[in-house]
């Protein structure tokens, strides 16, 4: 433990304390999806942990390892595609983090303790994203996804074939945010059933 200490903390320690603490009621809720490793704008880039239920709260974690040379390029994703974003950094970077972040994001100071544990401490909650973009947002559901709300909500089979763009567009004009939200995480909870199954027949 001493060891560890002395040497600072990593993206493991922060992220166990995380699941551990601070998101333990979020992930026993069943209505809650807790997701590691999350891509967005189709991969374009990551965020560290989301949790999804009735918004996409997404976290971003910051230990004592990284830098942040591409916090900047980060938050320009994170703006358009997160309903609510918690940076969760080492000491070392909460002046930075507080200096460049909107001020909608939430920002958490991740401590180690004399043991080596992980302590927490909120600087600023997170508000809601006022510069969700609905359109990268709904990029988190894969198309066939997509082609399947759009025919259910009347749709003809010809204007399903138009290109992925178009098709996401038409998405965010026929369903509300709220919708395209519970849609996305009702998608991920099926993708995750289909990944836990030993085989697919």
């Amino acid at each position: 433990m001493t060891a560890m200490t002395n040497l600072g903390t990593t993206d493991a320690d922060i992220r166990s304390a995380l699941h551990a603490k601070r998101l333990r009621r979020a992930k026993s809720h069943p209505d809650t999806l807790v997701i590691d490793e999350l891509g967005l704008a189709h991969a374009r880039s990551r965020i560290d942990i989301a949790v999804i239920n009735g918004c996409i709260h997404g976290y971003e974690i910051k230990s004592a390892k990284d830098n942040l040379d591409r916090f900047a390029t980060q938050i320009d994703t994170y703006r358009q595609t997160l309903q609510k974003l918690t940076l969760v950094a080492a000491p070392k970077h909460v002046a930075g983090i507080m200096s460049h972040a909107p001020e909608w994001c939430g920002v958490i100071a991740a401590e180690q303790g004399p043991r080596g544990g992980i302590n927490f401490r909120v600087l600023r909650n997170a508000a809601a994203n006022p510069e969700i973009d609905p359109v990268m947002m709904a990029h988190l559901l894969w198309r066939d996804e997509v082609v399947q709300l759009l025919g259910q909500v009347g749709y003809a089979a010809k204007d399903l074939r138009r290109p992925r763009k178009q098709l996401y567009e038409m998405l965010c004009e026929a369903m509300t945010l709220r919708e395209i939200t519970a849609s996305i995480r009702a998608f991920m909870v099926r993708r995750q059933a289909w990944r836990d199954r030993p085989a697919h027949v």
